[in-house]
């Protein structure tokens, strides 16, 4: 377990902040903003550290033990920064998606094209099997981009599975477990119970979560271990495929009618931003919009330096 001094928790927190602003987005991976901002194989350490010796260590109440076992700092940091950034921003996004979509969306665009190209830095050598990896990682998060989400149940259990599915995708750079939720019917209704305090339904979820995440990082862990360069080629994949999600300028093909009587997007098509208001009736805010994809970029860029710098440092 790594020593931190509070600065450097405090940044730890920060970063925490910006995976669950991201996480609260549909499109966006908070797992993008672990890689970018070098915590990711920590966080995929840390994750699969909560394991049977944990649960041993727990048991003969050695709490010292387990908690360096677990990295438990660095967990708490990093977990006290996203829930505090999904409770605070969940209302700030649903109002922004919902009335400055174009915006927003320029934004996430702005900061996922950087993402790629940072991350795609981290590949040592470029081989025919690298290559494919990232051509499939490109295809698989550009179909998930194109799937149209379906009406599902609001059962508990669903609930429960709903959460180990999407939390797969969020520690997933590229694959938004925001976007899997929309896919599964489940984003606004979940973010609605944070929003209300819906305790049974957040804890389902939150259960949903635990079990998905355990399971998988041992998996994703092994794999950045043992084949580096395909591993993080078919992340940087998933990266550039969901670009097609987070484009700002959309038209509206087909629509549906949720639980609440309104009417929501079902099926959209990316158009040119010169075509937006011609096709929708809306204002494309092209020069913001553009400007506000150069800062997301920037950002990245930001991020991606400091972190180089304090692991030189360091």
């Amino acid at each position: 377990m790594q020593r931190r001094s509070l600065k450097e928790y405090l940044l730890l927190f920060s970063k925490g902040v910006a995976m669950g602003a991201a996480d609260v987005v549909p499109g966006v991976s908070g797992g993008t903003i672990a890689f970018i901002s070098g915590i990711y194989e920590e966080l995929l350490d840390s994750i699969r550290s909560v394991n049977g010796e944990a649960v041993k260590l727990l048991l003969r109440f050695n709490l010292a033990g387990f908690w360096k076992h677990i990295n438990g700092n660095f967990l708490v940091g990093l977990l006290a920064g996203i829930g505090f950034s999904i409770v605070l921003l969940s209302r700030v996004v649903l109002y922004l998606l919902a009335n400055e979509p174009e915006m927003l969306w320029a934004f996430f665009f702005g900061l996922i094209v950087a993402s790629t190209v940072v991350v795609a830095k981290k590949i040592t050598k470029w081989t025919p099997a690298v290559v494919l990896a990232f051509i499939l990682g490109a295809a698989i998060a550009y179909w998930v981009t194109i799937a149209t989400p379906t009406q599902t149940p609001d059962a508990y259990w669903f609930i429960f599975i709903s959460g180990a599915i999407a939390i797969c995708a969020m520690i997933l750079p590229g694959i938004s477990g925001s976007f899997i939720l929309v896919l599964l019917a489940k984003y606004e209704y979940i973010l609605g119970a944070v929003r209300d305090l819906k305790v049974a339904t957040i804890l389902t979820f939150g259960a949903g979560c635990l079990v998905g995440i355990l399971s998988f990082s041992h998996v994703l862990n092994w794999m950045l271990k043992h084949y580096h360069n395909l591993t993080v080629s078919l992340l940087t994949g998933f990266m550039l495929g969901s670009l097609n999600k987070v484009w700002p300028w959309k038209q509206t093909l087909e629509t549906y009618t949720d639980r609440h009587g309104e009417v929501k997007p079902l099926v959209e098509k990316n158009v040119l931003p010169t075509d937006y208001l011609e096709l929708t009736g809306n204002e494309p805010y092209l020069l913001y919009g553009t400007l506000l994809a150069i800062f997301g970029f920037a950002l990245v860029y930001f991020i991606d330096k400091i972190t180089d710098d304090h692991t030189t440092t360091v």
